[in-house]
């Protein structure tokens, strides 16, 4: 999402998405200076809203599907994605999700930052699901902190499967401590990403980031 469209969704929807669904957000102080990559849990689509609500209006990124719609749906999301500036990846697809990886890399060098799912899709049960290690190798490529993020609410007003939300103040954001893993991240410059060192490395960062995203969401 460039500056401009930023801008005019941090004066005008906002101030919508906190009077029809925020009840409360902590963490705030939280937030680098910097770009970074925000790694929250993913239940439902009104995780947009509260994410985008945490970074305008900075000049950020989604990572978004684009394997689940056809038609007219297709069409609206390929204009919504356009507008957004929204990093399209199609899951099943090996080479798009090489694409995708190399895009948000490129994005984050450009100072810009980046909104990706860690669980890379919504819980059916509302319940955190396991994390892939997509965000653990833009990380080592970039160096940029991430920073986990639990929200609550957006699972009950608005679950897989339904087409419009609940219009209740129920959703809660936990922002937490962003990560640097600066020892990680130096081992992994001297390493074959293809070694078991690499992949241990991945694994590690990846198991962190989702332990710290299932505590946000226990304790907002």
């Amino acid at each position: 999402m460039n500056r401009i469209v930023s801008w005019f969704c941090h004066i005008f929807i906002k101030p919508i998405v906190k009077i029809l669904f925020l009840k409360k957000v902590k963490g705030w102080e939280n937030i680098p200076k910097r770009n970074f990559i925000l790694t929250p849990n993913h239940s439902s689509h009104l995780d947009q809203l509260a994410t985008g609500y945490i970074c305008v209006p900075r000049k950020f990124h989604y990572i978004g599907q684009i394997d689940r719609y056809q038609g007219t749906d297709r069409i609206l999301l390929k204009i919504l994605y356009t507008v957004a500036g929204v990093i399209r990846v199609h899951r099943k697809n090996e080479e798009s999700k090489k694409e995708a990886v190399e895009k948000s890399i490129e994005v984050l060098k450009k100072g810009a930052s980046l909104i990706i799912y860690p669980e890379g899709t919504r819980t059916r049960n509302g319940k955190l699901g396991e994390g892939k290690p997509g965000i653990a190798k833009i990380f080592l490529k970039t160096g940029v902190p991430i920073l986990p993020v639990g929200i609550k609410g957006t699972f009950e007003l608005m679950p897989p499967g339904t087409g419009f939300p609940k219009i209740k103040r129920e959703v809660k954001i936990n922002i937490g401590k962003p990560l640097f893993f600066e020892e990680e991240f130096e081992k992994a410059k001297n390493l074959n990403e293809d070694s078991i060192e690499y992949q241990e490395i991945l694994e590690k960062i990846t198991k962190r980031v989702m332990d710290e995203i299932k505590n946000l969401v226990e304790t907002i």
